[in-house]
């Protein structure tokens, strides 16, 4: 039982990780806070989507050339590039959600000198 624990440790910390960002969207009430749970959430999906990738004794998807004794396609197992391709695509986009989540936090700054949902959600109650 141990060794199948031990042997997925990188399941356990991608949960983790998730686990710890989806505490931080749900539960904390602080914009900010909920923003950098929101990146640490994004950060967990990556590696376990980069991860997935990588087989055992896998190499690069790069032909080499048989006059230096390397694996021929044939016999070379390599790795799948597609998720790392797909993750590069999702960082941008990654970055461009948390820049637009900061700027509508300086503007709910500006407009309710606060960044606490539960006294924004009280002064929009209040101006009822």
């Amino acid at each position: 039982m141990i060794e199948i624990i031990a042997g997925k440790y990188n399941y356990w910390i991608y949960i983790s990780l998730m686990m710890i960002g989806f505490y931080a969207m749900i539960a904390k009430g602080n914009l900010i806070k909920k923003i950098v749970g929101l990146n640490i959430f994004q950060t967990a999906v990556f590696l376990f989507y980069i991860s997935m990738a990588v087989r055992e004794g896998s190499t690069a998807p790069i032909l080499l050339s048989r006059a230096h004794g390397a694996l021929t396609p044939e016999t070379a197992t390599y790795t799948n590039p597609l998720p790392h391709v797909l993750i590069l695509t999702a960082i941008v986009v990654g970055v461009s959600v948390t820049a637009v989540a900061l700027a509508l936090a300086i503007k709910i700054y500006r407009a309710y000198g606060t960044l606490d949902e539960y006294r924004i959600a009280k002064l929009e109650q209040d101006a009822e």
